[in-house]
């Protein structure tokens, strides 16, 4: 019996010349958002009636457009969840709070007078490594990185009998780290951060069990999230752990931090943001801005926690009280239990303070300052670094300093 024949369509493509499907797998699908990924990203919807008319119709016309973010999406989405998991881990487990503790201990037991931080990574945890430096460096807090391999032909010179060593290895079980384990002078301080979060499980610690744990541990594998295990999410939470440890420790060597970044950061446009201080009003600190340490039983242990707790290091006592932060840090074990007025110029009142304008150039008011340390009786310690200087405008005190951050 005759058939009709008509012709099939089906949505199939054929490869000509090709004997076998590609081997590529295709990617894996983004997992479910979390909690944490839908806060923080918007829905594609959103997103897209916040594209210019003249753009909308060149992503619509886009097959590749949804899945383009929906992956970026998932992406930010999986690293915040790691950072929470993260952040919960250091809130809640003694011992990534003790590890850290002992490592803000051994990196600070000079007080920054001696010694440096030695890290040493490889791969990308070599530049995260090389990044923590410079972000040590930045805030007066003495690193330098050390390159695994280098270090076995020469390199090790640079590790001093007064430094701290960190190794960075998401593993824990890189064989340039440990092949350098034995070189280490055992005095020094070890630390590691790794994704391990117990000891016990640690293949450098095997080797040098008085080691300490910083953990930086991911909630998923990158495999698992990402479809490869390329470092993504674990190079984020070494980063962000780094950070975490630069800013503690820049909080315990320095008074006043920001003054340490300034000086030490003339260039680009943070520098020129500095450099456009050019008055005494640009600089002086809003007497505002000083938290109070309110009045009652003052004690020198008080001020010191009033200190390191204000942003600027200043505390004052009313409107007419200021205690600076070279004061605060010249107390004393002896000074904690002592009431802080009975403690000998911790606390510097008005009528002590030296008036200056606040329209005054800067140049002016350093030259005028040396002026005045040569001239008058008294002036070098009258006009110390620890001296006060009152900005005055509108024949009110508009803000106060130190001679020395003017000097420096």
């Amino acid at each position: 019996m005759a058939m009709d024949h008509h012709p099939v369509q089906n949505s199939e493509v054929y490869l000509l010349g090709s004997s076998h499907a590609p081997s590529v797998p295709p990617p894996s699908p983004p997992s479910p958002p979390t909690p944490c990924e839908r806060a923080l990203s918007p829905p594609l919807d959103d997103l897209m009636s916040m594209t210019p008319p003249e753009s909308q119709q060149s992503l619509h016309g886009s097959p590749t457009c949804s899945q383009r973010l929906s992956n970026a999406v998932h992406v930010l989405g999986t690293e915040a969840t790691a950072l929470s998991c993260l952040t919960r881990l250091y809130e809640t487990d003694p011992i990534a709070q003790g590890g850290f503790n002992s490592a803000v201990e051994a990196i600070t037991r000079f007080r920054g007078d001696k010694g440096k931080l030695v890290i040493c990574g490889v791969g990308k945890s070599g530049h995260i490594a090389k990044k923590l430096v410079a972000t040590m460096n930045s805030l007066k807090i003495h690193a330098t990185f050390l390159h695994p391999t280098e270090a076995l032909h020469g390199d090790l010179g640079k590790v001093g009998k007064h430094d701290t060593i960190l190794l960075i290895t998401f593993s824990g079980k890189t064989p340039e780290l440990i092949s350098l384990l034995p070189h280490f002078d055992a005095s020094l301080p070890l630390i590691i951060m790794t994704s391990h979060t117990h000891p016990s499980t640690c293949e450098i610690i095997r080797h040098r069990p008085d080691t300490i744990l910083l953990p930086a541990p991911i909630h998923k594998s990158e495999t698992e999230c990402f479809g490869f295990n390329a470092p993504t999410t674990s190079t984020t939470m070494a980063l962000a752990l780094g950070d975490a440890l630069a800013v503690v420790i820049s909080n315990e060597l320095h008074i006043n931090v920001q003054a340490v970044f300034s000086q030490n950061h003339p260039g680009g446009a943070i520098g020129q943001a500095i450099k456009k201080a050019q008055k005494i009003s640009d600089v002086a600190l809003s007497l505002e801005d000083i938290p109070e340490i309110g009045v009652g039983a003052i004690t020198g242990a008080h001020i010191i926690m009033s200190g390191y707790r204000s942003q600027s290091g200043w505390v004052r006592s009313g409107h007419d009280i200021v205690v600076a932060p070279r004061r605060i840090k010249r107390l004393q074990p002896d000074d904690m239990d002592e009431p802080a007025t009975c403690i000998p110029g911790l606390m510097v009142p008005q009528k002590d303070w030296i008036e200056i304008s606040a329209e005054t150039n800067l140049l002016e008011a350093k030259e005028w300052v040396l002026s005045m340390r040569s001239s008058v009786v008294g002036g070098e310690s009258k006009y110390g670094d620890d001296a006060i200087l009152a900005a005055i405008s509108d024949c009110k005190v508009s803000g106060v300093m130190e001679i020395g951050e003017l000097m420096a």
